[in-house]
């Protein structure tokens, strides 16, 4: 299965030269004084197969751009090119539909790409196995812990078979024991699969742990403030020292991006 998905994104990444295009990307929304520019002239790349996060502080624009890259809304200035397809999108909350099995949550993103119907339950299985949950096929929502509930969505994320896989804080609401397993298991799963992943978060050690490369943006409106690339053996640990001595630096950056901002 992992191979397969490896093969299937290898072929889609080697078409282009680039998993997402972001280029000079503004957005404003209307507000009771007016316009509010919450990201101002983003320029960012992510390549095939590599895992970038974004890091800020809240309120910075790093959802809203997350949306933009999925094509859930639409820049006010600049342009985003995905040019292997629609991103795959996994958010803070699972969005399981409770009255469908486990497997039937993953058939359904399977169905929606016109995966024939006598080849989603094969299907649905293999990515079951993939993120280790074997034998969950049946279970309902409510019957999986959280843990295993962000499994279930990873598993439908992968299902959507997308070059760009885009996560939303997928690990904020897990206590830090699953946080930690779930940080093995994406790492595994980026590995094994070559996906290009942009995750989101506004915690500086995951940023660090995961990623290849972490881009800091400034409190808003959201500009990219600074790049860090990441030159840690994987797997890493939470604990380890260079990944402690790294989100020292960032933090510090990360500090002085909000207080010239004026934020607490």
């Amino acid at each position: 299965m992992a191979t397969a998905l490896a093969k299937a994104t290898d072929r889609t990444a080697a078409a282009h030269e680039y998993a997402a295009r972001i280029e000079h990307v503004s957005k404003s929304f209307d507000g009771p004084a007016g316009p509010q520019l919450v990201l101002d002239d983003i320029t960012l790349d992510v390549a095939p197969g590599e895992f970038v996060t974004l890091l800020g502080a809240s309120g910075c624009g790093k959802s809203t751009l997350l949306n933009l890259v999925a094509g859930l809304d639409a820049p006010t200035a600049g342009a985003i090119e995905t040019p292997g397809g629609r991103p795959a999108l996994m958010f803070q909350e699972h969005a399981l539909f409770p009255w469908l099995t486990a497997g039937k949550n993953i058939e359904l993103a399977l169905r929606l790409r016109g995966v024939a119907k006598n080849d989603r339950r094969d299907r649905a299985q293999e990515l079951l196995s993939l993120v280790r949950l074997e034998g969950a096929y049946g279970k309902r929502v409510h019957e999986l812990s959280g843990g295993m509930r962000q499994r279930v969505a990873m598993a439908r994320a992968i299902a959507q078979d997308s070059q760009l896989l885009l996560m939303d804080e997928p690990f904020a609401a897990l206590d830090a024991i699953t946080r930690d397993v779930l940080h093995d298991e994406l790492t595994r799963i980026w590995r094994e699969t070559n996906l290009s992943v942009l995750f989101v978060t506004h915690n500086v050690r995951e940023a660090v742990r995961l990623a290849q490369r972490v881009v800091l943006l400034s409190s808003r409106p959201g500009r990219v403030a600074h790049e860090w690339t990441v030159d840690i053996e994987q797997p890493r640990r939470i604990e380890d020292a260079e990944v402690a001595e790294l989100s020292v630096e960032i933090t510090e950056q990360l500090r002085g991006e909000i207080r010239r901002h004026g934020q607490h």
